[in-house]
């Protein structure tokens, strides 16, 4: 029985493979966008970065929650 031998297919023939379909959910496109919307505005507008504001906003809440512990022990 005679085998039929295998011919190797040029690659330039292969450059477009059809029916492959890339789809990505929405989350993949909306929240990189919403984050580098995000960081350019604090680029252009530095005044509303509230993290170097200076004001004590974490050890004030972790002083309360000390405040609250005490009291309930």
């Amino acid at each position: 029985m005679p085998v039929r031998s295998h011919t190797r297919r040029d690659p330039a023939d292969q450059a477009e493979p059809a029916g492959i379909e890339i789809q990505l959910p929405w989350w993949a496109i909306a929240l990189p966008a919403i984050a580098f919307a995000s960081l350019l505005l604090l680029i252009l507008n530095p005044a509303d970065a509230h993290a170097a504001s200076g004001e004590p906003v974490v050890s004030d809440l972790l002083q309360r929650v000390r405040d609250l512990l005490s009291i309930a022990a």
